[in-house]
């Protein structure tokens, strides 16, 4: 599992949509795309950008909810919080591992 969220954060228009998403959760795939044309100038297509929705999605990063007849996208920092904590949380009470 950590892998994929390793392989879904290298992509560096992956993170520009989890950049997005941290600051206004809840985007349709159409105001995810206005966002990354109109803040990073990148004019990839509405295919393009659901298929990097899909490897966020895989990766637990993002969860996408439907809600009438628009699908909404919302970050999901657990995968992220696992990966510190397994590395920043101590495995014995005097700190050291």
């Amino acid at each position: 599992m950590a892998e994929d969220v390793f392989k879904a954060l290298a992509d560096p228009t992956r993170r520009h949509i989890l950049d997005e998403l941290v600051e206004r959760d809840g985007q349709t795939l159409f105001e995810i795309c206005t966002r990354l044309v109109t803040k990073h100038g990148l004019g990839l297509s509405r295919q393009a950008i659901s298929q990097h929705l899909a490897v966020l999605e895989s990766a637990g990063l993002v969860r996408s909810r439907r809600q009438g007849r628009y699908k909404f996208h919302d970050l999901d920092t657990e995968p992220l919080e696992r990966i510190i904590t397994r590395w920043l949380k101590p495995d014995t009470p005097g700190g050291t591992p």
